[in-house]
């Protein structure tokens, strides 16, 4: 083999692992978090005035992170190589430009192509692309020269295991919480911290005033704008950013509360209570139901087990929906819950949990635990206090996700394994 001949073999399977690696771990990322991708598809219907489009978000994010995981799987295989490569190259003729525009226009911050797991800005998504549609380019060009792992008998196995695999863990973790939780909200987690940022490392900002004089505009900042000179007609002000600096991890939480006014016999909004909810001693229930309209009511009465364990205890038991004062009224007449309700915005409320509804154990305002809806534990009739009924013991979330990754990977390489043993005993 000639020095020329061994570059490009070189360059292949660099390409082949580079490539196949990539499109392996963005799509299992973004499978274990399938509700995050598919409002990450609405926040982009929204900017492209597509909302028509949105019962469509979830089926297209399901199908694009099987096929992600699976056409990388498939190419590191080295499984149907010339279809593989075909795909993965129009799959990265149809992003790369799609990120450009993403870049220059930058209608949401961030592109979502690694989920929560591993956030890049819109710029780095696209230089990240130009190496792959580069590397998946020459893998078209030069799709024999990849190194099969399996048999053509065997091939057909691998790639319909690799499919069902990605498939299953996608609907487990639709149906389910997620087995890896990558947002500010996750177990362990202590929200009032995530809220907050040291002034010195925070975002400088400059405020601009505008003043006229004899028609004449002039730009002011806040250490000689002319308050106290009365020549001077303000015009307007602005502020703007000198450097960027960290920004906390949660930034728009805050709960309102709800309440039924008797006097008007309707439910308004009240004052800030967020302060109130992450701060009362010692555990505070929160039922997350984004949508009460769209909400399932299957389970309701294992919450209500529970807001009925809560009060007799002492606990606080809030029901916290992005749901108007109207739909809350509507309701709570319907189902004569006597939860206390409480009002957050959508986009954080869908980001502390995967569940419509779902349930937040928080201790002074870190989480203790989540469940969703068919998980709620039945506590009807429980008489011991939380730290002794066991749903505040909870395994280092650390080494949850470690178990739960190394489960993972048993699940998936052992019957590959097994496959090219087969293969193995054949040939």
């Amino acid at each position: 083999m000639s020095s020329t001949e061994k570059t490009v073999k070189l360059l292949i399977e660099l390409s082949r692992i580079i490539v196949g690696a990539t499109f392996l771990f963005s799509g299992f990322v973004k499978a274990a978090d399938p509700l995050g991708l598919t409002y990450k598809i609405q926040d982009y219907l929204i900017e492209m005035s597509l909302t028509g489009l949105f019962p469509l978000a979830l089926p297209v994010a399901v199908i694009m992170v099987v096929a992600e995981f699976s056409l990388g799987v498939l190419l590191l295989l080295g499984i149907y190589r010339k279809w593989t490569t075909r795909m993965i190259a129009l799959f990265m003729i149809f992003f790369t430009p799609l990120t450009l525009w993403i870049a220059l226009t930058n209608p949401v911050e961030d592109c979502g192509c690694f989920g929560d797991a591993f956030i890049i800005s819109n710029w780095q998504t696209f230089f990240k692309n130009i190496i792959l549609l580069a590397g998946a380019l020459l893998l078209l060009v030069r799709w024999n020269r990849i190194t099969p792992l399996f048999s053509s008998k065997q091939a057909a196995l691998a790639a319909l295991f690799t499919v069902l695999f990605a498939l299953l863990f996608v609907l487990h973790n639709l149906y389910r919480l997620p087995l890896f939780d990558f947002r500010p909200y996750k177990i362990g987690a202590s929200i009032p911290r995530q809220m907050f940022v040291d002034p010195e490392r925070a975002d400088v900002l400059e405020t601009i005033f505008i003043y006229s004089k004899d028609g004449e505009e002039k730009e002011f900042t806040e250490e000689n704008y002319p308050w106290n000179d009365s020549t001077w007609t303000f015009v307007d002000m602005r502020t703007h950013l000198v450097k960027e600096g960290e920004k906390p991890a949660i930034e728009d939480l805050a709960f309102e509360s709800l309440y039924f006014d008797e006097s008007t016999g309707m439910w308004q909004t009240g004052g800030e209570n967020t302060d109130i909810i992450l701060s009362e001693p010692p555990y505070t229930f929160l039922m997350i139901a984004y949508s009460l309209g769209e909400m399932s009511g299957r389970h309701l009465d294992r919450f209500k087990e529970v807001s009925g364990y809560a009060e007799e205890r002492g606990y606080p038991f809030y029901l916290v929906t992005s749901s108007g004062a109207d739909v809350v009224g509507l309701w709570e007449e319907k189902h004569q819950t006597g939860f206390r309700f409480s009002h957050a915005d959508e986009r954080e409320l869908k980001t502390m949990i995967r569940s419509n509804p779902g349930l937040i154990l928080l201790k002074e305002g870190d989480v203790i635990n989540k469940w969703d809806d068919s998980r709620v534990p039945r506590i009807g009739g429980l008489n011991l206090p939380l730290e002794e009924s066991g749903l505040v013991k909870i395994n280092d979330p650390k080494t949850t996700g470690a178990f739960h990754l190394l489960i993972m990977l048993l699940l998936f390489i052992v019957p590959l394994l097994l496959l090219k043993w087969r293969d193995w005993r054949k040939q």
